[in-house]
């Protein structure tokens, strides 16, 4: 079958490595890139593609098949809006909006219209969290009983040069724990209740740099998470995954869980059970679940050209990312209020 034609709106850092995964994808070709920025215009003219500075602009000289919105954050809703308006399949970026009341006018509009939405919450698509899922749904950690995610990086004084990245919305919580939420309720099950802590201290930044959260499952679950982009650690996802070649991988973990027949650690995989009875006083084995490595953003743009062709069912929908999306704005109301905060 023919390439399906993707463009793609907005050339920053993210846009830019969906742009190369299409350019790398058979099963993919780059339509056009959105952007009103020169650099925008000049990463277009390196990569050979058609350049447009706004949506409607593309659309008066040619329809893609699909569209990946890269833009910064407030944008989405506005841009996916137009994909829906004119029909065409859309993968948003996480998060998928900047507040729940947003994410939910997009969504509700894209099913209205029968236009298909996905989120690019990429990590589901990872083959190892797939593996961590099977075992869970096997029974093999039996009925899940807590989980603990740890996100301890540090993000350079450069990285805050850029303004938006000091003011609200653009936080860690949900510019990076957003992907820990959404990897929680994937494997552990919705998200009933929140309880979160948060501050500014070491930045003095509008943005959070530090937060903790406790969580409620709807099985009874319980859940504890630490996040920071102030402190230099090998405990988050990107420093452990090994899905993004730009960090270097620490061969630690960050989410562990725990459940009444055994435990599980990610990204490594270890399930830790006793052979026999179950007991602290009896020695707890390890074994690692096998798994085949594969780059997750370039599964996510297989998983989209096949939803276009109507092959495939999207991994993670529109809707998906709008409960994510809701556990968060909880988690930031329950920091704002110091109050529980129910989902």
């Amino acid at each position: 079958m023919a390439p399906v034609r993707l463009a793609v709106v907005g050339a920053g850092v993210i846009g830019r490595r969906h742009i190369e995964h299409v350019l790398g994808e058979e099963d993919a070709a780059l339509a056009a890139v959105v952007d009103p920025s020169d650099a925008g215009r000049a990463f277009a003219a390196e990569k050979g593609a058609p350049w447009y500075p706004a949506f409607a602009a593309m659309l008066e000289a040619a329809r893609p098949d699909g569209v990946i919105i890269a833009t910064p954050n407030h944008l989405h809703v506005a841009v996916g809006l137009e994909a829906v308006a004119a029909g065409i399949p859309a993968l948003v970026e996480k998060p998928i909006a900047d507040d729940v009341a947003e994410a939910t006018r997009l969504v509700e509009a894209a099913e209205a219209a029968d236009v298909t939405l996905l989120t690019g919450h990429h990590r589901r698509h990872n083959p190892l969290i797939r593996a961590a899922k099977a075992a869970i749904e096997a029974g093999r950690l039996g009925r899940i009983v807590a989980v603990h995610g740890m996100c301890w990086f540090y993000k350079p004084d450069g990285y805050f040069e850029v303004e938006w990245r000091r003011q609200k919305g653009a936080g860690p919580v949900l510019m990076n724990m957003i992907h820990d939420v959404d990897l929680m309720r994937h494997l552990c099950g919705e998200v009933d209740e929140v309880q979160a802590l948060e501050s500014a201290a070491v930045r003095g930044f509008d943005v959070e740099d530090t937060a903790a959260v406790l969580l409620r499952f709807v099985n009874g679950a319980l859940g504890t998470f630490a996040l920071s982009d102030a402190i230099v650690a090998p405990w988050s996802w990107e420093l452990t995954s090994g899905e993004n070649p730009a960090f270097h991988e620490t061969g630690e973990a960050c989410l562990w869980i725990g459940g009444t027949h055994g435990s599980l650690s990610i990204p490594a995989l270890e399930l830790w059970q006793n052979e026999e009875a179950r007991s602290w006083m009896e020695e707890v084995q390890r074994v690692r679940l096998p798994n085949e490595g594969a780059d997750p953003l370039a599964m996510q743009i297989r998983n989209f050209c096949g939803v276009i062709r109507g092959t495939e069912t999207p991994v993670v929908s529109g809707r998906e990312g709008l409960e994510t999306l809701r556990v968060v704005e909880a988690i930031k109301r329950a920091a704002a209020s110091g109050r529980p905060v129910r989902v």
